[in-house]
């Protein structure tokens, strides 16, 4: 922790909330703190949707508009522009999940390169991103990482998945987009990596194009990231990493534990944290080759990736390294480093309120069991609404 925690500055963490959005903020928190009302609610929030009952707009007006920036992506300019006042950027992510059609994964790459379109037009949108499963089924990524062969139509199925990477990352290029490729289970993921350097190897040529993600909670990442970065130097392009903790640990044990095999997953939340600052210290110390996307809410690493680049004579706003945070979420890490002068990013989740519902869920038990984070988010609110006096 440096001498002046810049992450205390709660006038600067919110100084984007009206006095009403600071309350809304303070009541969802505090709503997610108690593990049983989100299970509660989660199961009563499907329900209604699933049975069409009229709660779109109450979802909207509380949640909905705390996590996400509206319901396609002319309703997220508003929120796109207001950040931008404040110096963070925004990377619009497409939050549909859990698609199994082939049309849908068309209609997904479509949506995709709208937005990088839409990106190369706004400077205040330097990236753009989607998921590897919004391009095509879990079961072939997870049939070609476990070494399954395809049948016809399978084989048929994973061409067209290339087709749609070939397709956005060529666009990508041509618009000079950076585009972050999110990390899912591991059970998928040998393929997607595999998929990802090939797309690396072709549009990262100059400079880092296509971004993969390193999810941390995992042991074995430091390890892939040497052997990626020795490739990449062999064959002569760039690398580019979005950096994170994890978003699939509960899952990942119980398939390990069902299945007899070793949990991919750090052994507690130290080594976790000790993986990801690795796999960071390693990027800073080869940014000739590697540029950085850090997408983390811990204020820990985000004062060591600091201290590295000052160590290191960086200037804050150097153009390959990127810190990043989920929109309505660690405002006082996002806002706190982008006023000293750090390149930041938001996430903001859009789409259709029901389409989205999975992703907000997630959002809600992620910070129901990282108890930590949401007591410190209710500190700092309540912090700021005793400096405002409401």
């Amino acid at each position: 922790m440096p001498e002046n925690p810049i992450f205390d500055n709660t006038e600067i963490a919110f100084k984007l909330k009206s006095d009403a959005q600071l309350e809304r903020a303070y009541f969802l928190f505090k709503m997610i703190s108690k593990e049983p009302l989100v299970k509660i609610g989660t199961t009563v929030t499907k329900f209604a949707l699933n049975v069409n009952l009229p709660v779109e707009g109450l979802i909207r007006s509380t949640v909905f508009d705390h996590f996400c920036g509206g319901v396609n992506e002319d309703d997220c300019m508003p929120v796109v522009d207001n950040l931008k006042n404040a110096r963070v950027y925004s990377v619009l992510d497409y939050s549909v999940e859990g698609k199994e059609e082939e049309s849908q994964f068309d209609s997904t790459l479509v949506k995709v390169m709208e937005l990088t379109h839409f990106a190369e037009e706004k400077d205040a949108m330097p990236f753009s991103v989607f998921k590897p499963t919004g391009f095509g089924r879990f079961e072939i990524w997870r049939k070609i990482t476990e070494n399954e062969p395809l049948s016809e139509i399978e084989q048929m199925e994973w061409e067209r998945i290339v087709g749609r990477y070939e397709k956005i990352c060529d666009l990508a290029l041509q618009c000079d987009i950076a585009l972050l490729i999110d990390g899912e289970e591991t059970w998928m993921q040998d393929a997607a990596d595999d998929l990802c350097e090939q797309m690396m190897e072709k549009y990262n040529k100059e400079k880092p194009i296509v971004f993969n993600t390193l999810q941390c909670y995992r042991w074995d990442r430091l390890d892939y990231l040497k052997k990626a970065h020795a490739r990449a130097k062999e064959k002569g392009y760039k690398l580019g990493f979005k950096v994170v903790r994890g978003a699939y640990m509960e899952k990942e044990n119980e398939r390990a534990e069902e299945r007899g095999y070793p949990t991919p997953i750090c052994a507690n939340k130290q080594a976790t944290d000790d993986s990801f600052n690795d796999v960071m210290r390693y990027i800073f110390d080869h940014l000739d080759d590697i540029s950085l996307f850090l997408g983390t809410h811990n204020e820990e690493s985000s004062y060591l990736a600091m201290a590295l680049m000052e160590e290191k004579g960086l200037s804050k706003d150097d153009p390959r390294v990127w810190f990043g945070q989920l929109y309505g979420m660690s405002d006082h890490i996002s806002y706190n480093l982008a006023d000293a002068g750090y390149n930041v990013a938001k996430y903001i989740p859009f789409g259709p309120v029901k389409d989205v519902m999975p992703y907000l869920i997630r959002r809600a038990e992620e910070n129901t069991s990282v108890a930590g984070q949401t007591s410190r988010e209710l500190d700092l609110l309540k912090r700021e609404k005793e400096r405002r006096d409401i």
